[in-house]
């Protein structure tokens, strides 16, 4: 966290150390839409589509 934080965020370390651990996920990112996986039926499609 405290490289996330300090190092990759650039943030200062009074603000880092005033963050919630809401605050700091947001800011990371670990709210953000996730994209869908792949599932069975689309493998099984790419699997005909590139058969090799």
């Amino acid at each position: 966290m405290l490289d996330t934080g300090l190092c990759r965020l650039r943030l200062d370390p009074t603000r880092f150390w005033e963050l919630s651990l809401v605050e700091f996920a947001a800011m990371t990112g670990a709210f953000a839409p996730r994209p869908a996986r792949l599932r069975r039926d689309g493998l099984e499609m790419l699997m005909r589509a590139f058969p090799d």
